[in-house]
């Protein structure tokens, strides 16, 4: 799978980090679910949730690079890179639910507190951080890959949830104060919501086709008329996301007559493969008069 060039040995060597942390953190996360039920622990439950949460993502991630590789059919002109997408709606409103129920169980509990066994929740909870570090270390060597990132910042909040796990149990051993865990469990679900919104929003922007966040249409036109000769305007500008990190754009380009095309569109898609890192676009160019251009002609 590795050989070739150097770009693909790398996405072979983060999908690969990807898996082995997959399996890492998707068996710890049925060791911290036997863990909650054995010492009744509600925030040991909340961190399992955000275990499983993390290795929905990360396999989400691992899957990004599985679907990358399979090739467009003529009913799916750009492949599957969108599947991601919707398995990120998908796994956001699952997370949600997930939530609902802690929250749900915290305030019960917090009104009839239960008594929990704080031993399993001390040796889970420093597992569990153990287990992030060592994913966080399977992932830093390839972290320069979009879906590893991600990945990466999953796995550093769920420390944070294995730590607030252990001072449940460090509290419940000390003082045996039983509310301290229902307390820390909507701590944990808050950071589990987090990510969930985080999730959904990033997901419907790109459903609903939205404009990447790291560019702007208006500066784009802008930095094509100032760096092109020949171009007068830019207008009918449309840049979207096909998938997280891969944006497509089309629009329309007025030229001043005598200008030669030929020269023109490579000079434009150098630009803005360059500027923008925008690899796939479709320019249309137009003479002086273009016939789309009465409502939408930018200044």
């Amino acid at each position: 799978m590795a050989h070739g060039h150097h770009h693909h040995s790398t996405s072979a060597d983060g999908q690969r980090a990807l898996g082995w942390t997959l399996l890492l953190i998707f068996s710890f996360m049925i060791v911290e679910v036997v863990g909650a039920l054995i010492s009744g622990s509600l925030a040991l439950l909340a961190d399992a949730a955000h275990t499983l949460t993390d290795s929905a993502a990360l396999a989400l991630a691992w899957l990004g690079f599985l679907v990358a590789r399979r090739t467009a059919d003529a009913a799916r002109s750009f492949g599957y890179a969108r599947f991601e997408v919707l398995a990120g709606a998908f796994n956001g409103l699952a997370m949600v639910a997930i939530v609902v129920f802690i929250v749900v169980e915290a305030v019960a509990r917090l009104s009839d507190p239960q008594p929990v066994l704080p031993l399993p929740m001390i040796v889970i909870g420093c597992l569990g951080a153990a287990v992030n570090v060592l994913a966080f270390r399977l992932l830093h060597g390839s972290s320069d890959h979009i879906n590893v990132r991600g990945a990466m910042l999953h796995v550093l909040g769920d420390l944070l949830s294995s730590l607030a796990t252990i001072v449940a149990g460090v509290v419940i051993l000390l003082t045996a104060w039983m509310p301290i865990d229902p307390l820390l469990s909507l701590l944990v679900a808050a950071l589990v919501l987090r990510s969930a919104i985080g999730l959904l929003r990033q997901a419907g922007h790109i459903l609903l086709e939205g404009t990447p966040g790291e560019i702007d249409p208006v500066r784009l036109g802008d930095a094509l008329r100032e760096s092109i000769p020949g171009v007068r305007d830019v207008h009918h500008v449309h840049v979207w996301s096909l998938s997280s990190g891969h944006h497509l754009a089309t629009m329309h380009i007025r030229v001043t007559e005598g200008t030669d095309h030929g020269a023109l569109l490579p000079a434009v898609k150098h630009l803005l493969h360059e500027r923008f890192g925008l690899a796939h676009t479709t320019v249309q160019v137009c003479p002086e008069d273009c016939p789309d251009a009465t409502d939408h002609s930018s200044s």
